[in-house]
């Protein structure tokens, strides 16, 4: 029977990997198991570029029928060398397998044949051994055009004698993984990938011990993400190699990385800073960026649940990376502006968790809005979010063709599409921020617990209950489904002289788009302005009187605040007519 299973999982990925039709290759699930336990001993040897990896994982069924194949994925740079289960070994099937998930465009794909069949929910435990190197590889994105400059500040992960960096799944597949292919060229295909492995592993926990050789290493410059993660130095002979113990429980959204290098250390209340030598005076503009917002930060998100890390890149150009509240960033050009906001996002994720992508990224973008807000004003915040609104725009319509019947899929709780589940995410927050308060949105926060959100409404309900205002209708076009972006103009102004003096201005704002929202109409005349929110729900008009002390000469529908799929609409000039 095991040859039997052996053959037929040689078959079938002979079959995908010749382009038989899709119906064959669906005999080879590979998303059948979820990984729910990893425990995992990794060996750094950074003067070879080599990692050596033993452990174990665990694998529960998630399908409905009985499961004999399961399939195992690492970075093509890396070997399987082993794979037993109780302690016996288990036959199994190697090859490659494209997919821009990992770094290299490739990965190595054993798929392993069980001696039992795995029932529906059961578990499987399998002992594992592989190693290999992780050289700088650009594959995935000089074979799509990108140049290899460009390519290299976005795929810097490696293990190299004088600095080590590598980044989890969606960059380098350093431990197992499972996963269908995903195609930078293919439109959201990686980040949909990406996001289902995500959601998937949500609750899985990862235990590993890395231990970094002495040859390239000195002690304490192990840097790791974990949120638990002890550190210590080891004799080796007359060396010292650095091991790290970490516990990720559970996993969450953060994907597993570490980093190892020469560094230097500056060490603050809230923030650890890993930089490279001559990095100093940058290291210390951030500390000090970060030292001024953590008041701002508690204020709004409670108190920092682990300590900030920040860790320098060796390639000033490379593109920053976090995963929880780690950022690997290039300590190279002190700037206070740029610093204040990647702490801002920093100390956000480390102050406030939860496993929905639109809540812990969203927060952590409205953030950003709220430092410079208070570094610099109202109007540098409303700036900021309007930098994310052509990219917003672009992606709304580019899904306006499918938003009628995938409203709900196209969701911010649904979708993996990092534009929405920043930038779009970002001012859901800063509108709701406006409709009810500081005070109100800031209890919602305080209350919020990452173990009792079961249901896409927990996060909307705490913040009803801190409003007697009906927002169901904003989370219902905001949240719960994708229905665009309003377009709101003003359909006609009436301006006439009181017998007081004043002015009263009648207004009709239309909104055109598919959603609703409360944005400021401010009018315009001589001695300043007044302003009043209005609230205009999707494909309707609303009318609203405001009160001036001189002559009216413009009307202005939304500060900028609210995003808009049309901007040109906004303003209204007047011509005041008698009483």
């Amino acid at each position: 029977m095991m040859k039997f299973f052996t053959r037929l999982a040689t078959t079938l990925s002979l079959l995908c990997l010749l382009g038989a039709p899709r119906a064959r290759c669906l005999a080879l699930d590979r998303e059948a198991f979820i990984f729910t336990n990893y425990d995992l001993n990794v060996r750094l040897e950074p003067e070879q570029q080599r990692m050596g990896v033993r452990g174990k994982i665990t694998l529960w069924n998630d399908t409905a029928v009985p499961q004999k194949i399961a399939v195992l994925q690492i970075s093509s740079s890396l070997d399987w060398r082993s794979i037993t289960v109780g302690g016996k070994p288990v036959q199994f099937v190697m090859q490659s397998y494209t997919t821009d998930i990992d770094h290299t465009g490739t990965l190595s794909e054993a798929i392993v044949t069980l001696p039992q069949e795995v029932a529906p929910h059961a578990t499987v435990e399998l002992e594992i051994g592989y190693e290999g190197v992780i050289p700088l590889d650009t594959t995935r994105l000089t074979r799509i055009g990108t140049p290899d400059d460009a390519a290299k500040s976005a795929d810097w992960d490696q293990i190299s004698p004088n600095f080590s960096a590598v980044r989890g799944v969606g960059y380098v597949a350093w431990y197992p993984i499972a996963t269908e292919s995903a195609n930078l060229s293919d439109g959201d295909s990686l980040f949909e990938v990406l996001s289902r492995w995500k959601q998937r592993e949500i609750g899985s926990q990862m235990h590993f011990k890395i231990s970094v050789s002495p040859d390239g290493a000195q002690p304490g410059d192990l840097v790791v993400n974990a949120p638990t993660c002890a550190t210590s130095s080891e004799a080796m002979g007359r060396a010292q190699q650095v091991v790290a113990d970490c516990m990720f429980q559970p996993l969450g959204l953060r994907a597993p990385v570490f980093a190892t290098a020469p560094y230097l250390f500056l060490k603050t209340p809230d923030i650890d800073l890993h930089y490279l030598p001559g990095h100093e005076v940058p290291a210390a503009s951030y500390a000090e960026a970060a030292r001024k917002l953590v008041p701002l930060i508690t204020g709004w998100f409670g108190r920092l649940r682990e300590k900030a890390v920040t860790a320098d890149l060796a390639n000033p150009d490379a593109a920053p990376f976090e995963s929880g509240a780690l950022l690997l960033t290039p300590l190279v050009r002190a700037n206070s502006e740029i610093y204040g906001l990647a702490a801002a996002h920093q100390l956000t994720h480390a102050a406030f968790r939860s496993f929905r992508p639109w809540i812990e990224e969203g927060l952590a973008h409205f953030a950003q809005a709220l430092y410079l807000e208070q570094a610099k004003g109202r109007q540098a915040a409303l700036d900021y979010i309007g930098s994310h609104r052509a990219a917003l725009v672009a992606t709304e319509r580019s899904l306006g063709a499918t938003q009628s019947q995938d409203q709900a899929n196209g969701s911010l709780i649904n979708t993996p599409d990092e534009i929405s589940l920043q930038s779009k995410a970002m001012c859901v927050w800063w509108m709701l921020r406006e409709m009810v308060g500081d005070a109100a949105l800031k209890k919602a926060l305080s209350l919020y617990r990452p173990e009792q959100d079961k249901e896409p409404s927990y996060m909307p309900r705490l913040i009803q209950a801190q409003t007697p205002r009906d927002l169901e209708w904003f989370f219902d076009d905001w949240i719960y489904r994708d229905r665009g972006l309003p377009d709101l103009k003003i359909a006609s102004v009436f301006s006439r002289k009181a017998m007081t003096g004043t002015y009263v201005v009648t207004i009709t704002v239309q909104n055109l788009g598919g959603a609703g929202a409360e944005v400021p109409v401010i009018v315009n005349f001589a001695g300043g302005e007044v302003k009043k929110r209005l609230e205009v729900r999707a494909k309707s008009q609303t009318t609203t009187r405001i009160e001036t002390s001189g002559a009216p000469e413009e009307i202005v529908v939304n500060d900028g605040s609210v995003p808009e799929s049309d901007f040109t609409n906004n303003t209204f000039k007047v011509e005041t007519q008698s009483p």
